[in-house]
């Protein structure tokens, strides 16, 4: 990145005072982040600016449409419960020109957020609060959000969880076999052509409206989620480029995939592979408590079989992945995203096997 792209790009955002500073910051590996440093008479302010991947996420005005909508609809719902707007959801920074982007003069899409100070952000579970904490955050976005009309949103990944489409991708990849590798992952092709139906269960609630459309946020890992230092508690939900119209109970199962397995996604002694009974009413408790009493008798129902969906979605991913070259999940050694389908598959038969446990727990915390 040019100083003079940057010079260009800051200097078309509405910062207030004199830029001190600006570096690179955090780990993340699809947009470019800048964290900013401002002098103002009143004191030093800290400010987030991103360069969209314009490869991921092809169609960036509506990506930022999404953001705008949903991010000025929390600050209305914050300040009527009485919340601090300032730390409680992501607030954009206008251009000059009043959009909540700029496009640079190679094409290049840009957007600025106010830093959330004292809060950090974890990559691992350090204890269960964390967990917990991530659960009422990730519920508390389904409860303000419950009255947003989420079919206004655009699909920033156009079928993301059409599970039935993925599993017409994945026989495609199966047919295809391009890699010559079908012959040795049999006993894995198996395990999910003998679960087709159930890749229709949630598409076929939502499309005959039993289970409502919501506003979902679609990577619901605890390092989306800013804990405030002092408190420890969870204050904001970040990351919202795959924000769009879906189903709650998935981003309830995506949440217990990542977060209540006892073992790495990518482990290859699947002995070591199950659903942790313990975390998985963790953070039943915390969604269901964040959601505040939104949520449908019928998505409640369901929460159990979003974890399963998930996974089993994950897996199936990961296997096709692997069928066709290994060109969409990066990968750092040979076999890991075949590793990784078999993570997801072990879990999802011990999800299976435990399904009376996970329906029990939701039932105690759902009243």
């Amino acid at each position: 990145m040019t100083g003079g792209i940057l010079q260009e790009v800051i200097g078309s955002f509405q910062f207030p005072g004199t830029m001190m500073d600006c570096i690179p910051y955090g780990h993340g590996h699809i947009n470019d982040t800048y964290l900013l440093t401002f002098h103002t008479e009143g004191g030093d302010y800290r400010f987030i600016l991103q360069r969209m991947n314009k490869s991921i996420f092809t169609k960036p005005v509506e990506l930022m449409e999404n953001i705008s909508g949903v991010t000025g609809w929390l600050r209305k719902k914050i300040l009527e419960n009485g919340g601090d707007v300032t730390r409680e959801t992501l607030n954009l920074i206008k251009t000059k020109d009043g959009k909540p982007y700029y496009v640079d003069s190679e094409d290049e899409y840009w957007r600025a957020y106010y830093f959330i100070e004292n809060a950090t952000c974890f990559d691992m579970v350090e204890d269960e609060n964390d967990f917990y904490q991530s659960a009422v955050a990730f519920g508390h976005f389904q409860r303000l959000l419950a009255d947003y009309p989420a079919e206004t949103l655009h699909e920033t990944i156009v079928n993301f969880h059409n599970t039935p489409d993925r599993f017409k991708n994945f026989q495609a990849a199966v047919k295809a076999d391009v890699c010559g590798r079908a012959a040795e992952v049999q006993e894995e092709i198996r395990f999910v052509q003998e679960r087709e139906s159930l890749t229709h269960v949630l598409c076929d609630l939502q499309n005959s409206r039993k289970l409502p459309l919501r506003v979902t946020h679609n990577d619901t890992k605890l390092n989306n989620i800013m804990i405030d230092d002092a408190t420890g508690k969870a204050i904001c939900v970040i990351d919202l480029d795959t924000v769009m119209p879906g189903l709650s109970v998935n981003d309830f199962g995506d949440s217990i995939r990542f977060g209540a397995s006892t073992a790495q996604e990518d482990e290859r002694d699947l002995s070591k592979v199950s659903c942790d009974l313990h975390l998985y009413e963790i953070y039943t408790k915390g969604f269901i408590e964040g959601c505040g009493g939104v949520l449908t008798d019928l998505e409640l129902e369901m929460l159990p079989m979003g974890a399963v969906m998930m996974t089993f979605e994950c897996g199936m991913r990961f296997l096709a992945d692997y069928l066709e070259g290994d060109h969409y999940f990066k990968i750092h050694r040979d076999g890991q995203n075949l590793d990784r389908a078999r993570t997801q598959f072990k879990l999802v038969k011990d999800m299976e096997e435990k399904m009376p446990q996970m329906k029990v727990i939701v039932e105690k915390y759902k009243n």
